[in-house]
């Protein structure tokens, strides 16, 4: 996607071949700053400290993590110690897991000699994989945004994001904001209500930085406001991503998820959830009960990060001195609350007999 008119992508190889260049998101959206990986604790720290974010990129980066590693000691216990230092970096996104068992995979029968060169191969397959799947999750949820637009005789479609489900999250295009990007780039009018994202703000300062640059509509608001909007017809469709999918079709997302589908359900706003298919686990089969729900710490719910009137950056705290703080970074949304999960091989139904039928290959591996 764009930054001030240069294509750029979340995550590449540098010129020189082995590094890593990323995009610090943590610097967004006062700073634009990139990265340099060359380790593979550089990986695991850029996951764990979410310098990357979002599911699909989380599992490209730990991909070139492993590639990082076997260019440090590319013998089998090499191999076993940067599966083992990234597998551990987060809880809750499934592609992590997902991408290093690739690795690990593709890795463990190549010649300790040639693993190095066959790392940086198969990582660069998994960022062009992403690339693919999140344009299939763009022309497939196209079709729901056309069908909202004529209906409404070519007037603008209103879309409710929640979180950061953009570029920015993945490789390139986004999961939920990848069918978005798409029709502006037809030439449908669209809005885009983006929900700021207590406590990390991923709305405010992620997804809105990025629609900004690309030139497409939208109004950042607070996370209690959907439902109004939502209430007052403002809102025509909700879309959002997903950390990791149930093989029933339970979808685990940003905390506040759960909250905006109920609103959805009550006011009759068809609800969308996006996803590539490396984030479906059918290891877990319900979302509620055994999707572990990671916990971070209570400093992101107390200070806030900002830019002053002059300019300079500052962290406050806006909590009173010794208030406990409970940080659940996600939540669970029941499949009977969504109205279709967006695929790149179609928008299925959120149940088990659909998934099973799309992605065959999944219910091998898991």
């Amino acid at each position: 996607m764009k930054v001030d008119g240069k294509h750029y992508r979340s995550i590449w190889r540098e010129r020189d071949g082995w590094s890593v260049g990323a995009i610090d998101q943590r610097r967004l959206p006062h700073e634009f700053i990139v990265a340099k990986l060359t380790t593979c604790e550089d990986a695991a720290v850029a996951i764990r400290d979410m310098l990357v974010r979002g599911a699909p990129l989380i599992g490209a980066t730990a991909a070139y993590g492993m590639a990082l590693a076997m260019r440090e000691d590319s013998s089998d216990a090499g191999l076993k110690r940067g599966y083992d230092t990234l597998i551990v970096t987060r809880p809750t996104a499934i592609n992590l897991k997902w991408a290093l068992d690739e690795m690990r995979t593709a890795l463990a029968p190549v010649d300790p000699e040639e693993r190095a060169e066959a790392a940086y191969a198969r990582a660069d397959e998994i960022a062009e994989q992403d690339v693919e799947i999140n344009r299939g999750i763009a022309r497939n949820g196209l079709a729901l945004i056309e069908a909202i637009a004529a209906k409404k005789r070519g007037e603008t479609v209103n879309l409710l994001t929640h979180c950061n489900a953009g570029w920015l999250a993945t490789v390139d295009w986004g999961t939920a904001t990848a069918p978005i990007y798409l029709a502006h780039e037809r030439g449908i009018k669209v809005h885009v209500w983006v929900d700021e994202t207590r406590p990390r703000n991923q709305g405010a300062s992620l997804t809105a930085w990025e629609l900004g640059h690309h030139g497409v509509p939208h109004t950042v608001i607070p996370d209690n406001t959907g439902g109004h909007l939502m209430q007052h017809g403002m809102v025509d469709l909700a879309i959002v991503g997903t950390d990791r999918v149930a093989a029933n079709g339970d979808v685990c997302n940003k905390i506040g998820t759960y909250l905006k589908a109920l609103a959805a359900h009550d006011n009759n706003v068809p609800f969308y959830v996006a996803l590539p298919s490396p984030t479906i686990d059918f290891a877990v089969n319900d979302g509620i009960r055994d999707i572990p729900i990671e916990q971070r710490s209570g400093t992101e719910v107390t200070d806030m990060t900002g830019r002053t009137a002059d300019g300079r950056l500052e962290t406050v705290r806006i909590v009173p001195k010794g208030s406990p703080v409970a940080n659940y970074a996600f939540d669970v949304t029941p499949a009977r609350l969504v109205t279709g999960l967006i695929t790149e091989r179609g928008v299925l139904k959120p149940d088990r007999a659909s998934l099973a039928a799309a992605f065959p290959e999944r219910i091998a591996r898991a």
